[in-house]
Parts: structure tokens; sequence; C-alpha cells
């Protein structure tokens, strides 16, 4: 569960400020599977409803196979808020994972990029090395759940090495960290159910800002880590890319978070009160 969770953090990317009209309605509906040096580790869904005004997104998964012997992991994640002036505003945020030994429950409210409040349970370690968060380190964020819907500006097709150009900056109630990307390639992929299609292979690097440990042996990998990749593909009826697949080395082989189904529809535009379309 604990690969299943880092990879679902690491597709955490920079929900972008769209200019003009907001995006058109869409839902997805997509389930996925977590491999590690290609041993099935984990398997979940991630549902999204996109309509003119807000947005709800949840997503669960649980260990499967050996690891699910061990451990009994599962886990789920929701978000919920509005689009205001063509970006996606979060109001509350809340993930839970259990395993057969300790549960872990984080909540976060959010106002126009401000931590308004959040806790976390466990509460984190004392340990004098971890680099403190301020109330500095509370704005200008996202939660990692929300930072997955890639808004793309303009009108062109936004399956383009544009969407590759940002820069995240992620709190997740116990560790405040910046995702920065870049454009690697264009790739085609076909899900077993929904989505056949191009997309848009992104590279990853992570930058930790607080609430880290420096000599923690994952932070130093994950830093000196070049190979990161996380593949975007659209949500239908909408300009909302969202990960198809992430992957990323380890010591012990690679790790990847794959879509085997990909449905994404688009939803009826509602009426405004002049009677004109909301797109």
């Amino acid at each position: 569960m604990l690969a299943l969770r880092q990879m679902l953090g690491l597709a955490a990317l920079a929900t972008i400020s769209a200019a003009g009209p907001a995006a058109a309605q869409g839902k997805l509906e997509a389930r996925y599977t977590a491999t590690l040096a290609g041993i099935p580790i984990g398997e979940g869904s991630w549902n999204i409803d996109i309509s003119d005004t807000q947005y709800n997104a949840v997503a669960s998964g649980a260990t499967i196979g050996l690891l699910r012997a061990f451990t009994g992991g599962h886990g789920s994640t929701t978000a919920r808020g509005t689009l205001q002036a063509g970006r996606s505003v979060t109001s509350a945020y809340a993930a839970s994972i259990a395993t057969s030994r300790k549960t872990d429950e984080i909540r976060l409210t959010l106002a126009n990029g401000t931590v308004k409040d959040f806790s976390v349970d466990p509460p984190q370690d004392k340990d004098p090395e971890r680099v403190p968060i301020t109330e500095a380190h509370q704005r200008g964020v996202v939660d990692p759940m929300t930072s997955t819907l890639i808004r793309m500006p303009g009108n062109g097709d936004p399956l383009s090495p544009e969407a590759c150009q940002q820069t995240a900056s992620v709190f997740d109630g116990r560790l405040r960290y910046d995702l920065k990307m870049a454009f690697k390639r264009m790739e085609a992929v076909k899900a077993d159910k929904g989505y056949s299609g191009p997309v848009v292979v992104c590279a990853v690097y992570f930058s930790p800002v607080a609430g880290y440990i420096p000599s923690r042996t994952a932070i130093k990998y994950l830093i000196k880590e070049r190979d990161i990749e996380v593949w975007l593909a659209p949500i239908a009826g909408t300009r909302v890319l969202v990960p198809f697949r992430v992957q990323a080395p380890t010591p012990v082989g690679r790790a990847v978070l794959e879509a085997n189904e990909f449905v994404s529809v688009a939803l009826p535009t509602r009426a405004s009160a002049n009677g004109t379309k909301t797109q």
C-alpha cells in the first residue's frame, strides 16, 4: 500500500488556471493497477465529476496478491471544490490509509490556495532534523487530489507539450514539496475499456520544501531521481487532463500505476438564466 500511495503522490501535478470560459462538463470512471518490478501489488478506482462550477473526485485502492497477505492495506481519497475564473479551487480534501498495523488519516480545508485547517493522525513526530512547516508554506498550494486535474488554457489541442510546462506547490498535511514537470514525448495508449489515443508524457522532478527529514534515504533518492514520468490523458467534454499512467524506478524495480479502464463522457452543458449554454 505504501508503494501505491507514493505513486499517487507523485502523480500530483499543477492545476492550471485556464483563460476564458470554464471547461464544459465531463465525467471519468477509471480503474488502475499498480505493479512493482512487473508484479501486481495494488488496484483501485478513480471517479471524477466536473460541472461548469464545481468538481468532485473520489479514489480508492487496496493491496493485492502477496502484499495483501502481509499488509491487508486499503485506502480512499476525496476532494471537492469549485471552478472560479477558470481555475480549480479546493474546499476540502481527505485521505485515509489503513493496514493491518496502523491507520493514517489526513484532513485539509483550503480557501483560495491557503490552508485554513488541517489534521493528521497519527501526528508528525518531533524529530529535531525535520524541516518545520510554517504558515508561509501553507499559502499558494494545492492538495494532492485537486492537483491531478490539469486544466489547459485556450482553445487548441490540450494534448500538447505545453501541458508539461508547470511546477506544482503541493501540501499533503505532512509534507510540503514542489513537483516540476518537463515535456518528454508523445505516446499512444489503449485501455482494456474506454480511452484509446494519444497521451502527453511529462518528466516529474521532486523537490522537498518542508516537513521532511533531509537525512532520510527515501528523500535523497527522490531528489536525485530523473526518470519519473506521468502520462496524461483527456477527460471528454473538458479541457482537463489526468494521469493515465505514472511510473518511477525504485531500488527493487520499476513501480507503475496504469489505467486498465478509462471511461470518460461529455455531459450536457447547463443552460444559464438567459437561456444560453454554459460551456
